[in-house]
């Protein structure tokens, strides 16, 4: 038997679910994990028996609505952050001043400064602290980086990186917490930029300039009931959407090459159109989350009249073998969650950072901040 590594949810909607999931499963899929991770305890405030039907399913011992009980707790050694942004910060660094572990969803904090506090807290205590950058896990995410950094599709010239959803284009959509800054921080920049630029960063390499346009397109929505989520719709008195729904920007790479990042959460038509394409001097790839197994490659061919070919995601691609015997038997967004949770614990036995880190997190929102300075200043930003 493998040693216990005991585990306290903070926020059970879905992407706590999500967490609790991936750290059930991952003994399934990797035998030869270092550790088993147990659902000890969760902490929620919902007032209805959402939490309590979800925390029985998944077997937590113990429910819990003040999550500083938990982050206290001498049986808990890793504490997921899942809640809302506004807490955060908040629970990241008490947890890891409690000596926990950390694996919090982005955006970490609301802003770069909360981020970094998060990064300090889990230096200073010497705690592994896990992002949640989960598209970083996609085999065919994996091949399209190994195949830029290789150089098979030559230089990197310029890159595409689109993360665009519908899921607030509902002008009657609630106004939760996301469209507020003191809760949120930002709009759509903290939500999907976030995953794009670590995307972008992953695949092609860092960001050292971009000037950025944002906007909103739904400047007043309904007041939502309390714990409402964005998706469901208000019937309240109107109220002011105070951050954005649409991104969009030009960036330049290290080495040179260029990109285009575009983002939107009010897009009719469009559910998880979340992908990247990479031009080089020999050649191009193309992902689409959509269909995620797959990558659209340019390899080997002339300058012109070139085409792309389906290149499905196979067993030697990232982590596919530990889920799917064969080529084109599909993976799911829960699947890149599990890895998420065993980089964790490989970093938890080893004591050394594997995968996306908090300090991945703290890149990501120093990108979101320079978009911020570059909208309000009209004008390049260098980082």
């Amino acid at each position: 038997m493998t040693p216990e590594l005991r585990v306290g949810v903070v926020g059970l909607g879905w992407m706590g679910q999500v967490h609790a999931r991936a750290l059930s499963r991952l003994t399934q899929h990797y035998t030869d994990s270092p550790l088993t991770p147990r659902l000890v305890a969760v902490a929620d405030t919902a007032t209805d028996d959402r939490t309590e039907r979800a925390a029985a399913a998944f077997g937590f011992q113990y429910q819990l609505k003040d999550w500083t009980h938990l982050v206290s707790r001498d049986d808990i050694d890793l504490v997921c952050v899942t809640g809302p942004n506004f807490i955060h910060r908040d629970v990241a660094v008490a947890a890891a001043g409690a000596g926990k572990h950390l694996w919090v969803e982005k955006p970490a904090g609301r802003n770069s400064a909360e981020t970094r506090e998060i990064a300090a807290a889990a230096d200073a205590a010497g705690v592994q602290a896990a992002a949640g950058f989960n598209y970083r896990n996609v085999p065919a995410v994996e091949l399209a980086r190994d195949l830029v950094r290789s150089g098979r599709i030559g230089q990197v010239e310029h890159s595409t990186v689109r993360f665009v959803s519908d899921y607030a284009a509902h002008p009657d959509g609630a106004l939760s917490w996301r469209f507020q800054n003191a809760y949120a921080g930002s709009g759509v920049l903290g939500d999907l930029v976030s995953h794009a630029a670590d995307l972008a960063r992953y695949v092609v390499g860092d960001i050292e300039e971009l000037v950025v346009d944002r906007a909103t397109f739904i400047p007043q929505r309904p007041e939502a009931r309390p714990g409402a989520m964005h998706y469901e719709r208000g019937s309240g008195a109107m109220g002011a959407v105070e951050n954005e729904d649409y991104v969009s920007a030009l960036l330049r790479f290290a080495g040179g090459s260029r990109g285009i990042l575009e983002s939107s959460r009010a897009a009719v038509g469009e559910q998880n159109r979340y992908g990247i394409e990479v031009h080089g001097t020999t050649g191009a790839l193309s992902w689409d989350f959509r269909r995620m197994n797959e990558l659209k490659v340019c390899l080997d061919q002339d300058y012109q009249n070139a085409f792309y070919t389906t290149r499905y995601a196979a067993p030697g691609d990232g982590e596919l073998a530990s889920f799917q015997p064969g080529a084109n038997n599909p993976m799911g967004f829960d699947d890149l969650k599990v890895i998420e949770a065993r980089r964790l614990v490989e970093s938890i036995a080893t004591g050394k950072p594997v995968g996306a880190t908090i300090h991945d997190a703290v890149v990501a929102a120093e990108i979101v901040d320079a978009m911020i300075a570059s909208s309000e200043q009209r004008a390049w930003v260098t980082l």
